[in-house]
């Protein structure tokens, strides 16, 4: 097993102090740089399964919404340059950290690629696996690796990392998330505290999901010849199971992968979440449903059962707790 080295050390405690999201009920302020972090040059963390020595980032990069909000989510928005959002992602006015979003830079509303890693002078990037970082595009942690630039995977896309492989539900792997930026960032009773704020928010719910047989859930997110799904590796499946409902497609040890419509009507749905994101508008999918002759005669179509998730509570962050809270207040009144 290797240990990726950096050769810059970055030696600078700060204090910050950013708003954090009401949603999140973490009130307060920011995080602190622990005192000792000037003294420390590395901490050794893992990235999915490859252990790591990391400095403490000043030019972090995100993509996507989920790897911002984890940032400003810490109290970190003084160590972020910018962030790469493409069009899927929703407004980042919509975001619980808006006012930390317009702190930093927008870098590009493409994909992420190295060219625009390597012109912000980033010293850290966080993304998932075939979901920022990619072999066709041109840009993994280990070219970044070679280019001198620090890099993070969602842990939640670990699944699927070739060589490092690292698997866990999602909720774990989020909660794993805060921990290991925790350290890496020298914030880690900042992270803690995320943790649990998050983790009680989760019992909160689970202690009030409805009696009897979970509701069979089946989410789209999109396709018409096969339909698009989350598998068991996702944020959604542990939203579904936490909320008392049951993902039908939760055998499947996949991240977000195709099925075909058959399987969907076997599973007999009772409610249809629709992955809502930008290029591809919920109400659009919610229509094809209703036309289908491959679905429309499912319960949940019947019935008109359908529940919109927004694409940053789908995909890991901060954010997944804000649609578990929605979907399960969903489910209660419709068993209710």
């Amino acid at each position: 097993m290797r240990t990726t080295r950096y050769l810059t050390t970055v030696r600078r405690p700060v204090a910050l102090c950013s708003a954090l999201a009401a949603a999140l009920a973490l009130g307060g302020c920011g995080a602190e740089v622990e005192a000792d972090a000037k003294d420390s040059g590395t901490v050794t963390v893992k990235r999915c399964g490859e252990p790591v020595e990391y400095t403490v980032p000043e030019r972090a990069v995100a993509y996507e919404g989920g790897s911002a909000d984890k940032l400003f989510a810490l109290g970190l928005t003084e160590h972020v340059h910018g962030y790469v959002m493409p069009p899927a992602n929703p407004p980042v006015s919509e975001s619980p950290w808006a006012s930390e979003y317009a702190k930093v830079k927008m870098l590009s509303d493409d994909l992420l690629n190295k060219e625009v890693v390597v012109e912000a002078k980033s010293d850290f990037v966080v993304a998932g696996w075939n979901s920022g970082f990619k072999d066709e595009r041109g840009i993994t942690p280990e070219i970044l690796d070679k280019l001198g630039i620090q890099s993070f995977m969602h842990t939640e896309s670990c699944f699927n990392y070739p060589g490092f492989p690292e698997e866990m539900s999602p909720f774990e792997a989020l909660y794993t998330d805060f921990e290991r930026l925790g350290r890496i960032f020298r914030v880690e009773k900042k992270a803690a505290e995320v943790v649990d704020g998050l983790k009680k928010r989760v019992a909160d719910v689970e202690a009030k999901a409805p009696d009897g047989d979970p509701v069979p859930v089946f989410l789209y997110d999109s396709g018409t010849d096969q339909p698009f799904t989350a598998g068991n590796q996702v944020p959604p499946n542990d939203i579904i199971r936490a909320a008392g409902g049951r993902n039908v497609f939760d055998g499947l040890d996949e991240r977000w992968t195709q099925v075909n419509w058959e399987s969907v009507a076997e599973g007999e749905p009772e409610v249809v979440i629709i992955l809502d994101y930008g290029d591809l508008p919920a109400e659009r999918k919610i229509d094809f449903l209703k036309k289908s002759p491959h679905t429309r005669e499912l319960p949940a179509v019947k019935k008109n059962n359908f529940f919109v998730l927004d694409y940053n509570e789908g995909i890991s962050g901060p954010r997944n707790i804000n649609g578990l809270e929605k979907f399960a207040a969903y489910l209660r009144e419709l068993k209710g």
